[in-house]
């Protein structure tokens, strides 16, 4: 059985990579389409805030009619997953930044919500001591698919159409890959969505802290995994020539985010041992803090601005799994998984915002200004942390006493 569990997992995981390197195609290789055709900042910004929508407006429907539920999840993930490569291979024939560019990230967002939370219900269902690992194991896949297309950018060099059908073709065969797991012991049926959740995400204290840390996270997380590689080209342009400088971005980005991901798996075999909650708070003032000392070393040298952002994506995402696991630990089983739809539902709406307005206030106000404004959600989420665990405390005493 152990075999049998890893074997499963491990394609579960190669597949959520393959998958995902679907995310961030349009800003890995925005620069080298902006050499080849002028796009707007607006809709710069669009073809990848267009993926954050697209998202939200699937999992609303994933969970209102609880498809994963109806039918096998791993056929769910496999279409989805299949689907959403073809449609990303059709931005070879849009114009790029044009209106049919923009739709067809839109639907390969919509696409990816049968993706990602579906790997994330396959996951759990093989444990319960180790959940957390488990599902840190699963953002961090994530977290690597989404890294993935700066380096199909990097290795594609000038021609970004390369990267396309490269990440088109790995998002096919993740979704046949996932075909090979099997679903685990603890694999159950999750409820759709309860409007009354809603009302409980507002009443529950504990419940409404967890949404709190997790948009705080949010603020940060999207904006910087989409404009990072951008940032990063126009502050090394400023010592490096524009080559160089393009060259070690996508590199700089491929890093940042899949550092990360690797992050997610340490982060999950200790939230157990050290609480949830001090997770958070932990992982929100490094990012909180390599936000800022990013922004103070733009423009100066490469490598130090290099190094910043590398402890910056380390410590971005690893807190992204405990959010949830806070969420399901105060909420009522049968109410579990309504809360946790309506956590990611809000927090990929808020990233619609932060991914759209990044690129357009980098125009007016310059980047440093823009990396210093990221570092507002972790301040704001670790505030929320430290009230959600001076309430465990005091649970803790009154339950002792």
């Amino acid at each position: 059985m152990p075999g049998f569990k890893f074997r499963s997992i491990a394609f579960l995981v190669l597949a959520e990579i393959a998958a995902m390197s679907l995310w961030f195609v349009s800003a890995a290789i925005l620069p080298d389409m902006l050499a080849q055709a002028p796009i707007s900042p607006m809709r710069q910004a669009f073809l990848s805030s267009a993926v954050q929508a697209g998202f939200v407006a699937g999992a609303v429907l994933f969970a209102i009619f609880g498809f994963a539920d109806r039918h096998d999840p791993r056929r769910v993930f496999a279409l989805c997953a299949v689907l959403a490569g073809l449609v990303n291979a059709g931005l070879l024939a849009a114009v790029p930044g044009g209106d049919l560019a923009i739709l067809l990230r839109f639907l390969t967002g919509a696409l990816l919500a049968g993706v990602y939370p579906v790997g994330m219900k396959i996951i759990v269902g093989w444990g319960t001591s180790d959940r957390g690992f488990l599902v840190g194991l699963l953002v961090g896949a994530l977290t690597l698919g989404s890294a993935s297309p700066h380096l199909a950018a990097l290795l594609g060099g000038a021609e970004w159409r390369a990267a396309i059908i490269v990440t088109s073709a790995s998002a096919a065969c993740g979704g046949l890959l996932v075909l090979a797991t099997a679903l685990g012991p603890h694999h159950a049926r999750a409820p759709i969505f309860d409007p009354g959740a809603i009302l409980l995400a507002w009443t529950d204290r504990r419940i409404r802290l967890a949404y709190a840390g997790y948009l705080g996270h949010m603020w940060e997380l999207y904006a910087m995994w989409a404009w990072v590689g951008v940032a990063a080209a126009a502050s090394y342009s400023a010592t490096l020539s524009a080559a160089a400088a393009s060259q070690m971005a996508k590199l700089t980005a491929f890093l940042a985010i899949g550092l990360g991901g690797l992050a997610c798996v340490g982060a999950g075999l200790l939230a157990d041992r050290v609480g949830k909650a001090n997770i958070t708070i932990i992982a929100m003032a490094f990012s909180g803090s390599a936000a800022l000392a990013t922004a103070a070393s733009f423009g100066g040298p490469a490598w130090l601005t290099f190094a910043l952002i590398m402890v910056w994506g380390i410590a971005i995402v690893p807190d992204s799994a405990q959010f949830s696991a806070l969420v399901a630990d105060a909420a009522p089983p049968e109410q579990a998984g309504s809360l946790l739809s309506l956590q990611t539902a809000l927090g990929f709406t808020l990233t619609i915002a932060t991914v759209q307005v990044t690129p357009v206030l980098a125009e007016r106000f310059g980047w440093p200004a823009i990396l210093a404004a990221m570092a507002l959600g972790p301040a704001f989420g670790i505030a929320a942390m430290q009230r959600l665990r001076m309430l465990q405390k005091v649970a803790v005493s009154s339950a002792a006493a």
